[in-house]
């Protein structure tokens, strides 16, 4: 079972409801408004149209079924050819040719593709008979001509048309009305005549091309098998096809947890992918003892190239011999390039990859740096240009319309020119049709499939002979049972990886939750809680846990602050799993335990709350302290009471005093943007014990006679709520 369907979008057409200025959704073939295109013609009307060869007779009508006159089918032949208005052609003599169409006609019969009736008549308002078409098609595809054909098989042919029928018949461009009848003095209609064009348009240089697309996949797995099955459906109806990943496959799922990326990189070599950019998430890693090296085997595993012009991996020697910065046509598998140029049945398909500039403050980057996405991806499209690459594709992680503090996917195509399709991650978005920059004279499409592998992302691309997008359509198919048969080797490709995760599920803590412990967003929530904008009983289970944690290394800890943006999930009532606690803390950080100054502290919890009340993965929640502060008051000067817990009582919050503050590594470093704990992590102001994250927490639950913890009043915001 499958749902695939194949409609049009056009490059030309954007709406006054735009994302940003000079970015919109593409149009429909129904938001033209032609009423009588039915599927049949859709994609070829939509190409005449979105191409500029022709226009509907009306804003409602195309006029399929109209009979369409000489000097008309001359101008639309004339135009997929590329022939210009502002041409010059040696005149035809033709004395009854329109004004308006008289390039066109010069140019056909100057390059004798068009014949006139007689020596001054063109018969440009006689109707074009299907015999006719078959000869100027014929030479305006340049197709092979078998001069000794005289017949055919359908027995109405003119000998003298009857070569021309063959070749359009071979180059299945068209076909007789009946198994022996050709139809050919019959009047060609609008309609046929743009199916003619559309499936001879290879043959006018230009090209079709399917790009399949995911990204943020997370380690989610359970929906390969379906995407297994669309990606050989897609594969089947389009020949011309790649399938490219915008990067974050790390972190997220228990197969993460339990394999760090050989799970996926075996199912991604099974699916077939042609190229991978990285993510901020594939850097999660770098903290821990073995540094980058899961990232590295990953991509020494993969069977296709990663692609990253703007990351340098120079300084790490794990990486050593897997970094060419080149833009390699003959590149290898499991190596990281720039970009590469893929052969796409004889045609070159340039891909260079970008990762957002905020890697660092996000992930554990450790030596890998990066560099300005806008330098790197001018220096990218300059270098595949000069390789005669005309066909260019971004695949990035940066946002579709992240914060522009660091880059953004519409920014991008704003900003650089000649990039034709920016496949992209990181922001989790969900669109329901493509984006078009009309930023140049040649528009970029920008695609970006979700999350977790619910999406497969389909962008049919038709290129004009300047390697330029002149008509797409974009699709999101959804990796559901009901849509699509689970294929049986992906399921048996992700048995062995699934039995360990399903092991790993059921593995009790020992332990029972009273209540659902509150990891959600607001996006699960409809605004009613997030762990990134307030208070939560399992942000305060976890703060109290690694509390617990540090003050058996360091009795002097007083305080613990975790960010909203590492508590991954939920944990329901009842008995707690294992692997409910993996998926709230996916990332393995460990404990860290800073000296901070009172008024580094009450620095972090303005960055903390310089948001609110929007979600801000950066939102801190605390245990051994609570604080107020007041949201409707300028970012930077929210925070109005600060207290610290002694003993059993609570005290102001000093200046000037030495605080012992435990948080988890990538906090510690500078994470989330805290460069308040960077500086101190700078000066040897932190220590690292080493304990991975969710063995803290187990360790704390298993201590506690019930675990039940509740919001406290911990963090407060007191303005009111029309100041809100």
């Amino acid at each position: 079972m499958s749902k695939l369907s194949n409609k049009k979008f056009l490059a030309t057409t954007v709406t006054a409801a735009a994302v940003a200025m000079a970015f919109a959704p593409v149009a429909s073939a129904d938001e033209m408004k032609f009423t009588d295109v039915g599927e049949k013609y859709s994609d070829a009307v939509n190409f005449l149209v979105g191409s500029g060869i022709s226009k509907g007779l009306t804003d409602t009508q195309f006029g399929v079924s109209k009979n369409i006159d000489r000097v008309d089918a001359a101008v639309q032949v004339a135009r997929v050819l590329g022939f210009s208005e502002d041409g010059k052609y040696k005149s035809s003599g033709f004395t009854d040719v329109p004004a308006r169409a008289k390039w066109a006609v010069d140019a056909l019969v100057e390059a004798k593709i068009v014949n006139g009736k007689t020596n001054k008549s063109f018969g440009s308002y006689d109707d074009l008979t299907r015999d006719e078409t078959s000869k100027i098609l014929a030479n305006a595809a340049k197709l092979p001509i078998d001069e000794s054909v005289t017949k055919t098989k359908f027995t109405d042919v003119n000998p003298r048309f009857a070569k021309y029928v063959d070749a359009l018949v071979k180059a299945g461009i068209t076909n007789g009305q009946t198994e022996t009848k050709y139809g050919s003095w019959y009047a060609v209609r609008r309609g046929e005549l743009a199916l003619f064009l559309d499936r001879a348009k290879e043959h006018f240089g230009f090209y079709d091309l399917t790009v399949m697309h995911t990204n943020d996949t997370h380690a989610y797995l359970e929906t390969a098998p379906f995407r297994a099955t669309a990606i050989k459906e897609v594969r089947a109806e389009n020949e011309n096809n790649i399938l490219l990943d915008a990067g974050d496959v790390f972190s997220g799922d228990l197969y993460f947890n339990a394999f760090e990326g050989a799970a996926d990189v075996a199912m991604m070599n099974y699916l077939g992918y042609d190229a991978m950019t990285f993510g901020n998430h594939e850097f999660d890693l770098g903290s821990s003892k073995d540094g980058h090296k899961s990232l590295t085997e990953f991509i020494k595993n993969a069977k296709f190239p990663l692609v990253s012009a703007n990351v340098d991996f120079s300084k790490d020697p794990l990486f050593d011999g897997l970094q060419s910065k080149t833009y390699a046509s003959s590149y290898k598998d499991g190596q990281i390039y720039n970009g590469v140029v893929l052969d796409v049945n004889g045609e070159k398909v340039g891909v260079f990859g970008l990762t957002t500039e905020e890697t660092p403050t996000i992930s554990s980057t450790g030596k890998v740096e990066f560099k300005n996405y806008i330098e790197s991806a001018k220096a990218s499209v300059k270098a595949l240009q000069e390789q005669g690459v005309d066909k260019i594709v971004a695949l990035t992680h940066l946002g579709l319309d992240d914060s522009l503090k660091f880059d953004n996917d519409l920014e991008l195509a704003k900003q650089v020119e000649g990039i034709d399709i920016i496949v992209g991650g990181h922001t989790h978005s969900k669109i329901s049709a493509p984006v078009v920059s009309k930023a140049f004279d040649a528009p970029t499409v920008i695609v970006t499939a979700n999350e977790y592998g619910k999406l497969l992302g389909t962008l049919d691309v038709t290129f004009n002979k300047k390697g330029e997008v002149s008509v797409f359509a974009g699709e999101y198919l959804e990796m559901k049972a009901e849509n699509f048969a689970a294929d049986e080797g992906a399921v048996k490709l992700l048995a062995p990886y699934k039995a360990e995760v399903e092991a790993i599920k059921t593995q009790s803590t020992g332990t029972t939750a009273v209540a659902m412990l509150d990891g959600q967003r607001a996006g699960d929530t409809e605004g009613k809680s997030s762990v990134r904008f307030n208070e939560t009983n399992l942000g305060n289970l976890m703060t109290d846990g690694m509390l617990a944690k540090a003050k058996g290394i360091n009795k002097d800890t007083v305080i613990a602050l975790q960010n909203g943006g590492g508590i991954r999930s939920s944990i329901d009532a009842g008995d707690i799993t294992v692997g409910e606690v993996l998926k709230v803390m996916p990332f393995g950080n460990a404990l860290a335990i800073i000296d901070l100054k009172g008024y580094e502290i009450k620095a972090a919890l303005e960055h903390s709350v310089s948001q609110a009340p929007k979600e801000n993965g950066a939102f801190l929640h605390v245990s051994g302290m609570k604080f107020e502060y007041d949201s409707s008051k300028e970012a930077g000067k929210r925070v109005t009471k600060v207290q610290v817990k002694v003993g059993t009582e609570y005290v102001a919050l000093e200046d000037a005093k030495n605080y012992f503050v435990a948080t988890n590594t990538f906090t510690a470093k500078g994470g989330d943007g805290y460069e308040m704990f960077k500086t101190a992590y700078n000066e040897g102001r932190v220590s690292e014990p080493g304990i991975v994250d969710y063995t803290s927490f187990i360790d704390y639950i298993k201590t506690l006679d019930k675990v039940d913890p509740k919001v406290e009043g911990r963090i407060v915001d007191v303005a009111t709520p029309a100041a809100k």
